[in-house]
């Protein structure tokens, strides 16, 4: 018997405008708290392009946050391409400091060294870099360092994919679950979602022992083959990564348990026979709340602890709000995907699961609102670096996906208030289809005595009777399902939904490896600024300055331009002129900017030689207006050079 639920009048409509209002107000938040928070280094002794007289008893390294290295993660080449340190690295770090040091051999003798250096943030992402300096006077150099960047290449790749398979696995294993409990009990003996859940066990599972072996090489050699060293695999368990993903597996053993349950003794006791029974059932049902939500709170604490939220500012506080912002996801997304599932492939679906979910969706999304907005506090910064940096432009994407996907599950809630209009209609349907189904059974019955008089004791004939019977009746049932036109535009709805939520979680794990916007103004050569941008009071920067490297034709005059001159974006060019006042098309040309009074920087440029005599960048960043000390390097040969400095102020 089929209860006649309640219609949707104005005030569900009011509520999902609330939704709507809160989720696009704050939608450049939502999901936002799994960006990644990477370590950049910020300076050096001696700085990149230096020129020293004497050769230093070592080099150390300035970064930004703490960061993990191992043995071989500094190395110092000659002009030969040979190991010029001695392979010891010190930890130099004190106070608000992080940096690292490594010596050097006696008696380098001149010429351009390299420096090459990789290590693992403290939110788990591998970075890498190189920079050279010269003792006496620069040099060639046969130096090669990798072109590819730490976690790049194919084991890159892979290690990414892995990644949103395990999101994805999460999402399936926690919402479809989340939704038998608390939105559709019966469906724990639904075949369809017993493997949608199960499903997302084996994909969670599977995908973190990828990530287990490919942790070696994606922050090491960057080789595939690397992912079964023994050697390397225990390197990575006794990282912070590595025990995170251990633990992972260990409460995936505990998920596995969970799933037998549901789908066990609890799916048997579906229909309770007496008081007792049911009273059993209800034991069960909050044992496996409970403890589901302890088992799920757990494999998102795996995340929270070794990657974004660990890092940064307020990490107490921000792990537990990372904890709930994973499971309202699962509880949104899993829970739709469970839904779609339910209405495509479940011989029937009460209409009060569909409101139930409605529900849950609603407690999700403003969840959602709330940690993603306290996660972009602490990551984006500020409201240029939404516009001018690659965290943020992907953020931009992420903004149109919610919205669409907000539309689209206003016309979901439309069609659930069609469905539960119709509620008495299907009642009624349901009647007649058990009295056409009655009269069905008679008719069978009377079949079946007449097979009976003619073949005694044919057991199979009478099988066979029973399987018509059955199919007869399913077919019945899902043709009366199929006919409603609410359901059938509920499920291209939902299912609408479920394609833009898969485009939104691949947008959301390309950003948990990009740079956020709070961390770019740190790091050498950033993509983009943090500061708000000040309002230009002058036009473009425009300086010359006089230039002598003390070698043949080292005498001249470099022009520099910076457009429009104030923090954000600028265009910079570079011209460079002989003594004649020609165009002077020298080897190299390098600049840098360093705000002193903030201790930020040198920020490195390396502009692309655009015609002779003239170097051009594009997207230069400067990150807050302030007195800026300007650098700039010419090299008229390969041993002569020489740095210019200039104080600037930038707007």
């Amino acid at each position: 018997m089929t209860a006649t639920a309640p219609r949707f009048g104005s005030a569900p409509l009011v509520r999902l405008l609330l939704v709507a209002t809160v989720l696009l107000g704050t939608v450049f938040t939502v999901l936002s708290g799994t960006a990644s928070a990477h370590a950049a280094l910020t300076g050096s002794t001696p700085e990149d392009g230096a020129v020293v007289a004497t050769a230093p008893q070592d080099i150390s390294l300035t970064f930004s946050e703490q960061i993990a290295m191992g043995d071989n993660s500094i190395r110092v080449l000659d002009p030969d391409s040979k190991r010029a340190d001695t392979g010891k690295i010190r930890d130099l770090s004190s106070g608000g400091t992080v940096a690292y040091g490594i010596d050097l051999h006696a008696g380098l003798p001149d010429g351009t060294y390299t420096v090459a250096w990789q290590a693992v943030s403290a939110d788990s992402h591998p970075i890498s870099g190189a920079f050279t300096f010269s003792i006496g006077a620069p040099s060639k150099t046969t130096a090669a360092v990798p072109s590819e960047e730490a976690g790049g290449g194919l084991v890159g790749t892979l290690y990414d994919i892995a990644r949103y398979i395990s999101y994805a696995g999460f999402i399936l294993l926690v919402g479809g679950a989340a939704f038998i409990l608390g939105c559709w009990p019966r469906g724990a003996s639904v075949r369809p979602l017993q493997r949608l859940v199960v499903q997302g066990w084996l994909t969670l599972t599977a995908a973190t022992l990828v990530l287990l072996l490919l942790r070696s090489p994606y922050t090491g050699s960057g080789k595939l083959g690397d992912a079964f060293d023994l050697g390397g695999l225990q390197d990575v368990l006794a990282t912070k990564t590595g025990a995170a993903l251990v633990s992972r597996l260990l409460l995936l053993g505990a998920a596995a348990l969970f799933v037998a349950v549901l789908f066990g003794a609890y799916a048997k006791r579906e229909t309770p026979q007496d008081e007792e029974e049911n009273k059993e059932r209800k034991d069960l049902t909050f044992g496996l709340a409970v403890g589901g939500a302890v088992v799920a709170a757990g494999i998102a604490g795996t995340w929270a602890l070794a990657e974004h939220a660990s890092t940064g500012i307020q990490t107490g506080l921000a792990m537990p709000v990372d904890v709930l912002h994973l499971l309202a996801v699962a509880s949104w997304l899993g829970g739709l995907t469970a839904l779609l599932v339910a209405l495509y492939r479940a011989p029937s679906l009460e209409n009060a699961a569909v409101r139930r979910f409605s529900r849950v969706a609603f407690v999700s999304v403003v969840v959602l609102a709330a940690t993603g907005l306290y996660q972009s506090w602490r990551q984006v910064g500020s409201w240029s670096a939404l516009w001018g940096t690659s965290y943020g432009q992907l953020l931009l994407v992420k903004v149109g996906l919610v919205a669409v996907l907000v539309g689209i599950a206003w016309f979901s809630r439309r069609w659930t208030g069609r469905l539960e209009q119709r509620a008495e209609a299907d009642a009624g349907v349901g009647a007649e289809a058990e009295a056409e189904a009655a009269t069905g059974s008679e008719t069978g019955e009377g079949m079946e005595t007449a097979a009976a008089a003619t073949v005694v004791g044919d057991s199979e004939r009478a099988t066979q009777l029973a399987r018509q019977k059955q199919a007869l009746a399913t077919a019945r049932q899902k043709r009366i399902r199929d006919s409603d036109p609410g359901r059938i535009g509920l499920r291209r709805s939902v299912l609408a939904e479920a394609g833009v939520a898969v485009v939104l979680l691949a947008v959301t794990t390309v950003l948990t490896s990009t740079e956020p916007g709070r961390t770019a103004e740190q790091e050498a050569g950033a993509t983009g600024g943090t500061a708000t941008t000040a309002p230009a009071t002058e036009g473009p920067l425009a300086l010359t300055l006089p230039f002598d490297t003390g070698g043949e034709n080292g005498k001249g005059t470099v022009r520099l331009t910076l457009d429009p001159g104030r923090s954000g974006a600028n265009a910079m060019h570079i011209y460079v002129d002989g003594p004649d006042g020609q165009p002077l098309d020298v080897p190299e040309v390098k600049a840098a900017f360093t705000l002193t009074a903030q201790k930020i920087g040198p920020l490195p440029i390396v502009p692309e030689h655009f015609a002779p005599g003239h170097w051009s960048a594009d997207a230069v960043q400067i990150p807050m207006p302030g007195e800026w000390q300007l650098q700039l390097t010419i090299r008229t040969s390969d041993i002569d050079q020489t740095t210019v400095d200039k104080n600037v102020k930038i707007g």
